[in-house]
């Protein structure tokens, strides 16, 4: 079989091919996950929108309180957390009582919002509270 110089150049390229990384790096990655750690600035407005579809009854929320936003581990990186405890209505009126959740921001925008009591605990175990009239205060 005789190779050619076209031939043997196509299989050079070929093979340099599969050694290229296409797409960014692990690092690069990381870096670009890592600058979405923004300090949201409407950590409160983002809030009360979610909360009045998630809650049965957003009407008369009684003893809200809510912890400024903190840098928190979240699974293997760090996130802005923001601790919420308060008191909603279920769908026939009777109060449900004490309930703590843990919004977690990306970009600085609410992206998944925590309720397992276990997953919260830990998220919201050093939190400092603070009276959180606008969810009492909320509507529909």
């Amino acid at each position: 079989m005789r190779w050619t110089p076209g031939l043997l150049l196509l299989g050079v390229l070929a093979l340099g091919g599969c050694t290229t990384e296409l797409g960014p790096t692990p690092s690069d990655l990381k870096a670009q996950w890592e600058a979405q750690n923004v300090y949201p600035q409407t950590f409160k407005a983002d809030l009360l929108a979610f909360l009045r579809t998630y809650l049965n009854d957003p009407t008369r929320v009684r003893s809200a309180s809510v912890a400024q936003p903190a840098l928190k581990d979240y699974g293997p990186d760090k996130r802005y957390i923001v601790c919420l405890r308060y008191n909603a209505r279920d769908n026939t009126g009777v109060y449900m009582g004490m309930k703590t959740g843990a919004a977690v921001y990306v970009s600085g925008k609410l992206d998944d919002f925590v309720d397992q009591p276990k997953a919260v605990l830990e998220l919201c175990k050093d939190a400092v509270y603070a009276p959180f009239p606008e969810l009492e205060a909320l509507t529909r």
